[in-house]
């Protein structure tokens, strides 16, 4: 049997675009131009960024196509913006850009599905991760996508990515069930996933902040809260066995005194630095202190994958894990909501809101 479905949008333009997903025929109505945001050059996000009328991507084999509702910003994107360390231009493009829309984590709607597509249907609603999320489309292999939670808006479902899988894959081989566990920047997008991961994993959080952010730390599932500007966490009495630094504000050797006889410093300070390279003295320096010692972690490189967002999927419809959104911004305010985020004061994840859900028919 051959069903039809069409998803309304508030655009003139139009164009039918064709695809099939788990067996039956289906044909979609999505414009054939977009906003997005176009980065020309690299620089101060108020500087190189501007809203732009592009074509919407036309998905290739394997690949779908997804309106997207919404779309978070991390500290990683600013690197990509700003070109800075320049040193990272060699992954990213020297001149500019390789791809000018910027972002990666997005939720949203599908509307569009190339061949051999099976694993999402035409009007799934789904949360993953894509090259060029700041746009009203973007398109990427189907294994990219789940299915959004039920229990999170867009808004939310867009704030998982790249924080949420850097935090899992940072803690998980080490906030075993009883430990103690110390977050150092705990109210931000990485860190307020760290304290409600660590907390499932059943460890006993400690997490520092501050002094705005204690009561949210603490409603995260973090067991002690310390308020940097009041007191601090080196120079207590209390040993942890993890640390997870997102701020580095003491030195390698007075943070690891505070660890117990075999607990272990996991350093996550790669956004700061000097111009050229960035905080790569540094990250060699942990490299090789990690040589001499088990109480130093090596760098870590993560990605966003497939396995580590079901996991996440599994704890967040758990209640374990529960996206913070710091605030929302509309796409026309992108290079609002980048300087947000580089004033390293964000409570949680600043989210792009693009677009409002789609009606479906059959």
């Amino acid at each position: 049997m051959t069903t039809s479905t069409l998803l309304t949008t508030p655009a003139a333009d139009s164009r039918p675009v064709r695809g099939s997903s788990d067996g039956l025929a289906t044909e979609k109505v999505v414009p054939t131009t977009m906003r997005a945001i176009i980065q020309g050059a690299y620089g101060p996000a108020g500087d190189v960024l501007s809203l732009q009328e592009v074509p919407v991507p036309v998905p290739g084999v394997g690949e779908v196509v997804v309106r997207v509702h919404a779309a978070s910003i991390h500290v990683g994107d600013l690197v990509t913006i700003e070109g800075e360390p320049i040193i990272a231009r060699f992954a990213f493009g020297l001149r500019k850009p390789r791809n000018p829309v910027p972002g990666t984590d997005i939720a949203g709607t599908v509307v569009a599905v190339g061949d051999t597509v099976t694993q999402v249907r035409i009007g799934d609603e789904v949360f993953g991760w894509c090259t060029g999320a700041f746009a009203e489309y973007a398109c990427a292999a189907e294994d990219h996508f789940l299915p959004k939670p039920a229990n999170l808006t867009f808004e939310q479902a867009a704030a998982v990515g790249v924080s949420a899988t850097t935090a899992l894959q940072l803690l998980r081989d080490r906030a075993v069930f009883g430990a103690e566990v110390l977050i150092n920047g705990a109210s931000g997008g990485l860190g307020s996933y760290a304290v409600q991961i660590a907390a499932a994993f059943g460890a006993e959080v400690t997490g520092v902040c501050g002094p705005g952010n204690v009561e949210t730390v603490r409603s995260l599932g973090a067991r002690h809260v310390i308020d940097y500007t009041r007191e601090d966490f080196t120079l207590g009495g209390q040993r942890y066995d993890f640390i997870l630094d997102n701020v580095a504000n003491h030195s390698l050797a007075r943070t690891r005194g505070v660890l117990t006889e075999r607990g272990v410093l996991q350093s996550n300070n790669g956004t700061s630095g000097g111009r050229w390279f960035g905080t790569l003295g540094t990250v060699i320096k942990t490299a090789a202190v990690s040589k001499f010692t088990r109480r130093q972690a090596p760098p870590s490189i993560k990605f966003t994958n497939r396995q580590d967002l079901l996991v996440l999927k599994d704890l967040i419809e758990d209640g374990r894990v529960i996206p913070l959104v710091d605030r929302t911004y509309p796409l026309s305010q992108a290079a609002d909501a980048l300087g947000h985020v580089r004033n390293g004061h964000a409570r949680g994840t600043v989210v792009l809101t693009i677009a409002a859900p789609l009606e479906v028919r059959s």
